[in-house]
Formats: structure tokens, sequence, C-alpha cells
């Protein structure tokens, strides 16, 4: 899976994460449009299990695109804090689960140049941060260049008939 249309088709679960001012609303509302259940990050990580809200959230049911906060955590604590909250073992946790959720991280990315050296820094830390997680979870990335063409939801038929595929029935 190379594109966001083909996660869009192919997915359950997109979780969707970047830097600051990447523009994760539009793509979340794009998201919505396309037949998504969204749900934003919920704030503050909780302080023992920062992972237990995500793990919450994917347990729902149906399609569902996530507003991350892990891979956040994992690239701004270390330049803001000097530390993450959230260790590597609780992300590839997470990757996994999202995985086995028919998901995929969306990695949202600027175009063109940092603007200053925290920018360039988050930037390549977030490469790093999913070229990890792509051990274990598929990653699409996204240029966060203009609006781009529409995101459209796939054919309902081919959604229906694809699950029914996955379903093991015992005789």
């Amino acid at each position: 899976m190379h594109t966001l249309h083909e996660a869009v088709a192919r997915c359950r679960t997109l979780v969707v994460e970047g830097p600051e001012g990447t523009g994760r609303d539009a793509l979340l509302a794009g998201l919505a449009r396309a037949g998504f259940l969204v749900r934003p990050s919920r704030g503050h990580l909780h302080h023992v299990d920062p992972t237990r809200p995500y793990r919450e959230l994917l347990a729902a049911p149906g399609r569902l695109a996530v507003d991350g906060g892990l891979i956040h955590e994992l690239v701004y604590g270390p330049l803001r804090r000097g530390r993450s909250r959230v260790t590597w073992i609780q992300a590839l946790d997470f990757a996994e689960a999202v995985a086995e959720r028919d998901g995929a991280l969306v990695h949202l990315r600027h175009r063109g140049r940092a603007a200053d050296a925290e920018s360039a820094e988050a930037a390549d830390a977030y490469g790093r941060a999913f070229r990890t997680l792509a051990q274990h979870v598929p990653v699409v990335t996204v240029d966060a260049e203009g609006p781009g063409p529409p995101i459209r939801a796939p054919d309902p038929a081919a959604w229906q008939l694809a699950r029914r595929r996955r379903k093991l029935t015992v005789n």
C-alpha cells in the first residue's frame, strides 16, 4: 500500500500522525467524508500507560480514523523535555494493534524546508520513527502540500466483499 487512496480503500483503521502545522484536521475531515469515524487524540497522555486511551479507541467497531499523539510524544518529548513519556515498546505494541485492526499509520509530512531548527529536527525524528514502525504496521506517507484530490470512499460492495472473504467458517 503506497497511497492514501489505497489505504482508504483497504484499511479499517488509519492513525494520522505528523509534525505540528501539517494540516491533520483537513485530512481527518476528508476521512470523515469517506466514511471513517474520526476520533481525536485525548489531549494529555495517561501517566501510567500512555497507550491505554488509544487501545480503547481501537476497540470501537467500524472504520476508524484516529488523530494520533503517541508518535508526536516520541518526537517532541525528547526535543522539548529531554525524554519521551512513551517507550519504544509501547509504540511498537500500538503499531501492532493498529495492524491487527486492518490498519495503517498515515505519516503526514511537510514538503520543502523546515521553518526552524526544531521543525527540521522533528521532521527527521518523524522519519526515523515511521521507518522503525513500518516494520510492524503499514505506513503511508502523505506530503502536506495543498489540498490534493478529494478522498473518496471505496465502493461499498467491494468493502463488503472484502469483509466476507476474511470471515472463517467451520462446518
